[in-house]
């Protein structure tokens, strides 16, 4: 994830929030996030039988093996020909990825390929959606993929990103896919609403955000991805505004997912411990919670978010002493200018947990499997029931209801399933 370049106070009316990931550890400050320091820059596996049986419901899916599409991955990591996006994406196609090959399956089958027809809101940095002036739209993005957003930090129609973590995250949501280039995106027919509430150096408050969740809602978002967190200090008292803006958001049956935050704590950030909220906590490549995610009462599931395991004594997939799991890669700014993209090493966090919830949620909703306009309440049940157990019975606090699983959550059958 793209790291905060700098740090300016916002009142202390309006706590300062920031993006939950990082490529370098910040100081304990209150008004700081922390972030990983220095991380180190498998095939699809379909649904089986003892997943479902995991799961305590059956499952069919669509297509053996799922759909692999034609991006041709990152080069120096195994990329060159077509689905060689496998080699670097161990977040959506290896063992413990969120098997995105068999849900884009499974959605296809039911008519609604990569989640066309919904709108998820991306909340953050802006994102590298449009040319214009010096901005320019990612390689990985088609003029096609938005709808119109907001920029709320400088009260400007165009939300064009500064930093890029925004753009990341909205790549992991809707990167094109089956465009022979590059990597995939999860939800890669939704469309993106770029809303920027965060500066260029990653941070932002909380009457800004709260506009930015308000103007999501009423402009047909049914998706809102909240990649950012507040520091360990801040309650929900301190920012009324947001509350009333999830709770406005919820009554409007919109989904808010959020990161659970980096700092390695035993209780979630706001505004992911906001009730009603989807609280993602970071996994990585082995299966285990990463060492810097926030885990603790509230926890709703984990998704991939790279870096080094927890040190969990017992459980088996968790090797902190042995080199850490790979970082999440999708295309975004390779430095400070907005005019160059790659696929930078260093992004790890909750952040990058978060929009695989995101995306996932978008795919339910544009595949109906759960009827036409299911509550929030039923959505966040499917991804609990659904989701892969990690570490032992009594590790609910860690994992929350275990590591999204995409796949079995648009499958048919199973909790909610309306045929």
């Amino acid at each position: 994830m793209q790291p905060s370049r700098g740090h300016s106070r916002a009142p202390e009316s309006a706590p300062a929030c920031d993006p939950a990931g990082g490529r370098r550890r910040a100081g304990a400050g209150a008004r700081r996030i922390a972030v990983v320091v220095g991380a180190a820059v498998a095939i699809a596996v379909v649904l089986t039988a003892a997943m479902a049986a995991q799961a305590g419901a059956e499952y069919w899916a669509h297509a053996a093996g799922g759909l692999i599409p034609n991006d041709t991955g990152v080069p120096g990591m195994g990329g060159g020909a077509p689905g060689d996006w496998v080699q670097a994406q161990w977040n959506f196609a290896g063992p413990f990825g969120v098997q995105a090959p068999q849900a884009w399956a499974n959605v296809a089958g039911d008519g609604a390929p990569g989640g066309k027809g919904v709108i998820v809101a991306v909340l953050d940095t802006g994102v590298a959606y449009m040319n214009r002036g010096p901005y320019r739209r990612s390689p990985e993005f088609s003029r096609w993929g938005f709808v119109g957003g907001y920029d709320f930090v400088n009260r400007s129609p165009y939300a064009n990103d500064r930093n890029g973590h925004g753009t990341f995250v909205a790549g992991t949501i809707a990167e094109s896919t089956d465009n022979r280039y590059g990597l995939t995106g999860l939800a890669f027919a939704a469309r993106i609403m770029p809303i920027r509430v965060l500066n260029r150096e990653g941070e932002g408050d909380a009457s800004t955000i709260a506009e930015g969740v308000r103007y999501a809602v009423r402009h047909g978002a049914r998706v809102i991805n909240l990649s950012l967190e507040f520091s360990s200090d801040v309650t929900a008292r301190d920012i009324p505004q947001l509350m009333a803006a999830l709770r406005y958001a919820y009554r409007k049956n919109v989904v808010v997912v959020a990161a659970a935050g980096n700092e390695g704590h035993a209780a979630i950030a706001y505004p992911a411990r906001a009730p009603h909220v989807i609280a993602v906590g970071a996994s990585t490549e082995h299966g285990c919670l990463a060492g810097y995610s926030n885990d603790g009462r509230g926890l709703t599931l984990v998704a991939p978010g790279g870096g080094t395991d927890a040190d969990l004594p017992g459980d088996p997939n968790c090797r902190p002493q042995d080199p850490p799991g790979r970082d999440v890669l999708q295309m975004t700014f390779t430095g400070s200018s907005p005019r160059r993209f790659g696929f930078p090493g260093g992004y790890e966090g909750t952040s990058m947990a978060a929009p695989h919830v995101a995306a996932t949620v978008a795919l339910m909703l544009a595949a109906r499997v759960l009827g036409r306009r299911p509550t929030v309440a039923q959505v966040i049940h499917r991804l609990r029931a659904t989701a892969r157990k990690l570490g032992d019975p009594g590790d609910a606090g860690l994992y929350g209801a275990g590591l999204l699983d995409a796949a079995a959550a648009t499958a048919r059958g199973g909790p909610g399933y309306v045929g």
